[in-house]
């Protein structure tokens, strides 16, 4: 068997820069001892917030009045459909107890967390996804208490997340972004319990934060890069395939996204596809597409399904990742992915947004458990 590459990345990530860990370091160190002041420090000089920290409660439960009924129709749909399928989840989670010698017992309890602390990121997008999809989660989980932190745009967080937040039942909301954030969570700032574990995405620094913090505090993952790996035949949909790469590039000049084609003229219309696709792409996320299909784009033509998953397990090599989305046209077996889509042409995007499952969890079991869904769409 032979892989035979179209097009080959330029480069590969290489991890957290060292400038990156040195700066959450000493922010860290300052918040540690510096305590609210120093959060409020960094939420000024860093965010420009210099109002209140906590959301106001009335605020919260008031959003959803100020978001427009499509949108508040949308939140409320992918609400249902993340709380479905956290139920189930949490359902296969048995508890039990064996006699493992005559007079000798052990067993397992499901013991929830008291404290969750998510992280809802808003730089360069509202991230309506990433409070359901970690505070639903908590909440099915039986956690007692969410923290949740979320830099605010311009005046306020937008009220379609703070409507999130509080649908997805959000104990408290910090107006706060960054290693600051991740700080005063972790440490019970403002009036909120430290939390047990962090979850949720974020920037370099957020995920660094994260890494920091893990020990005393526990984290749902170090997350690299958004990437995505697709599987397609000779009967998979160039355009489509190309649309769903473009959409994991458009997050980020460092997001790798690669093809494994059974088909070689599948693959090379991709490969002349993906561009046209980009040029359309509003900025600054033509930028950031074009970027990352340039220096970490790879197309590869294989010549089975078994070849394939191999050359899917070995992506993670050349690349830290703890996060994978493959869309595998088939059935396959591959090792290295957090999460599969069958069908012709399944919805990457709405899967991994409204449709049923979360990207991002507060429970450990998400690292190394693959989730799947099946599409019947044509």
């Amino acid at each position: 068997m032979t892989i035979k590459p179209l097009k080959t990345a330029m480069t590969h990530h290489n991890g957290t820069p060292p400038e990156v860990t040195a700066t959450v370091a000493a922010m860290l160190a300052r918040i540690k001892t510096g305590g609210e002041d120093a959060v409020r420090h960094y939420a000024a000089t860093l965010d420009r917030w210099q109002g209140d920290i906590v959301v106001p409660e009335e605020m919260l439960r008031t959003a959803g009045t100020r978001v427009a009924p499509e949108l508040r129709a949308a939140i409320h749909f992918a609400h249902e459909n993340i709380h479905h399928f956290a139920t189930a989840q949490r359902g296969s989670f048995q508890e039990f107890e064996t006699e493992i010698r005559p007079g000798l017992f052990a067993g397992q309890k499901l013991i929830p967390v008291s404290t969750a602390g998510c992280y809802v990121p808003g730089g360069r997008y509202a991230h309506i996804a990433s409070a359901l999809m970690t505070i639903t989660t908590a909440r099915v989980a039986g956690v007692r208490h969410i923290t949740v932190a979320s830099p605010p745009r311009g005046d306020a967080i937008p009220d379609a997340i703070l409507f999130a937040m509080h649908l997805a039942g959000a104990t408290r909301v910090l107006n706060l972004g960054g290693v600051q954030a991740i700080a005063a969570m972790a440490q019970g700032l403002f009036e909120t319990p430290g939390a047990d574990i962090l979850v949720g995405p974020g920037n370099a620094f957020v995920a660094e934060a994260k890494r920091q913090m893990f020990g005393p505090v526990g984290i749902d993952m170090f997350a690299g890069p958004t990437d995505s790996l697709v599987i397609a035949d000779g009967d998979a949909d160039p355009e489509t395939v190309a649309w769903d790469l473009v959409g994991q590039a458009e997050h980020g000049a460092n997001s790798p996204i690669w093809l494994a084609s059974l088909s070689p003229e599948v693959a090379e219309q991709v490969i002349a596809i993906v561009p046209r696709l980009i040029a359309t792409l509003p900025e600054p996320n033509r930028a950031a597409a074009d970027r990352a299909w340039r220096d970490l784009g790879e197309v590869v033509v294989c010549d089975s399904r078994e070849e394939a998953a191999d050359y899917a397990d070995s992506a993670r090599r050349n690349i830290c990742m703890f996060r994978r989305v493959i869309w595998i046209i088939g059935a396959t077996d591959c090792a290295a992915m957090a999460r599969c889509f069958l069908g012709r042409r399944p919805p990457l995007p709405l899967a991994t947004r409204p449709q049923d499952q979360t990207t991002c969890c507060p429970h450990q079991a998400r690292r190394a458990t693959p989730a799947g869904c099946r599409c019947t769409n044509s």
